[in-house]
């Protein structure tokens, strides 16, 4: 049996499996293959790779039954223990083990990712986040394919989800629509060894896991000047609201909960309202839910009691009443979904300006990952499925 790689071939006996000392250098390209193939007539009926952290390589077994060749790229700096289960001419059953050793990395070539967004309970609209170490450019689309198939997420229950790039070192993920309630997200990367460009390998990178709380949803008719807050598609409160009023209406449109702020002062030169004009405020605030980077909340407005439920009268926040504002504030985590419908605002940015991920359609959403370009990702194998059952 011999094992090729990027067609450089080499004989290897069949050693002690406990010892890694023996195991061959070869030299690694994620575009190219590693082949096992029979030397004498027979059919192989079983193969697996596993590296020395006992991660699968996925693979498929030619129409002949007498090659096998990887589906999924070689890591950098990895050894490799093969187990081959075969058939010789007459029948009779046959195995081997054998063992490699790909080439490191190129130093300092290493590209980690940082997952967000962190351990925890979030709401059913969360976006995962990936930030790269260093970043891939659009160019090089190739290498934003591979390193996207890399980026695992999986989730209990299961769901259809895509990761899209929002610049070259930032990509997120989210399912085609809002996460089931109570959902375990687990994320994780398979780039440590991975070729990602030329001279380029990715590094280790720590995993993520966190899980979705009640599927709470808050919606904002700025016509009617009414939230109605959801939980699990029940509604458990109607809350008279004001929005923003004409030259500062309310960013329409979906939007995440940020984070919560029990007091914050709110001054109008941070949003551009020069002092001395008499739209310029300077106020404490209470139970303030932030939505947007900029400075949109959902907070206890009570000098426009008078107004909430009746007419637009903010800046461009959503105010209530201290106490409806206390409840929604204990009410809400990070990730919940709040939607403006009707406020005559502009659309909420998809990601400059908070988590605005849910105003892509699905069909735009996916046209922004590396993978929607069948020519960006690696070729397709030939081969037709194998029927190989890892043991572990």
């Amino acid at each position: 049996m011999r094992a090729t790689a990027r067609g450089r071939g080499s004989v290897l006996e069949e050693p002690a499996v406990a010892d890694a000392a023996w195991a061959e250098v070869l030299p690694t390209d994620a575009g190219g293959p590693l082949e096992i193939t029979l030397t004498e007539p027979g059919r192989i009926t079983d193969v697996t790779v596993r590296d020395g952290h006992g991660r699968h390589l996925s693979g498929e077994l030619g129409p002949h039954g007498d090659r096998w060749l990887n589906t999924e790229s070689l890591r950098a700096g990895q050894t490799y223990t093969v187990q081959v289960g075969a058939q010789d001419a007459a029948g009779s059953p046959v195995g081997v083990t054998m063992a490699f050793r790909t080439a490191p990395p190129a130093d300092g070539g290493r590209l980690t990712v940082e997952f967000g967004p962190g351990p925890g309970t979030y709401g059913a609209g969360e976006i995962v986040t990936a930030a790269l170490s260093r970043p891939v450019p659009a160019d090089d689309p190739v290498a934003r394919a591979r390193l996207e198939q890399a980026l695992e997420v999986t989730s209990e229950p299961r769901v259809e989800g895509a990761w899209h790039w929002v610049d070259a070192s930032t990509l997120h993920y989210r399912p085609r629509t809002y996460w089931p309630a109570h959902t375990v997200v687990r994320v994780r990367s398979g780039l440590d060894g991975v070729e990602v460009g030329d001279n380029a390998y990715g590094g280790p990178s720590e995993d993520l896991q966190f899980t979705i709380g009640d599927r709470i949803e808050a919606v904002t008719d700025s016509a009617t000047h009414r939230m109605t807050v959801r939980r699990n598609g029940r509604v458990i409160r109607t809350i008279p609201v004001t929005t923003g009023k004409e030259g500062f209406r309310t960013r329409s449109g979906i939007k995440v909960v940020l984070r919560k702020e029990s007091k914050v002062r709110m001054r109008g030169d941070t949003v551009g309202i020069k002092r001395g004009t008499k739209e310029f405020y300077d106020l404490p605030v209470s139970y303030a839910t932030r939505v947007t980077w900029s400075g949109e909340y959902i907070h206890a407005a009570p000098w426009s009691v008078e107004a909430q439920g009746e007419e637009n009268v903010s800046h461009g926040c959503t105010g209530m009443s201290t106490e409806n504002a206390a409840w929604f504030f204990k009410t809400v985590r990070e990730g919940d979904i709040v939607e403006v419908v009707n406020s005559g605002g502009e659309k909420m940015a998809p990601f400059d300006n908070g988590f605005g991920d849910w105003n892509v359609d699905w069909r735009s959403w996916l046209a922004g990952s590396a993978l929607a370009n069948v020519d960006a990702a690696p070729p397709a194998s030939p081969l037709t499925p194998s029927r190989l059952h890892p043991t572990t």
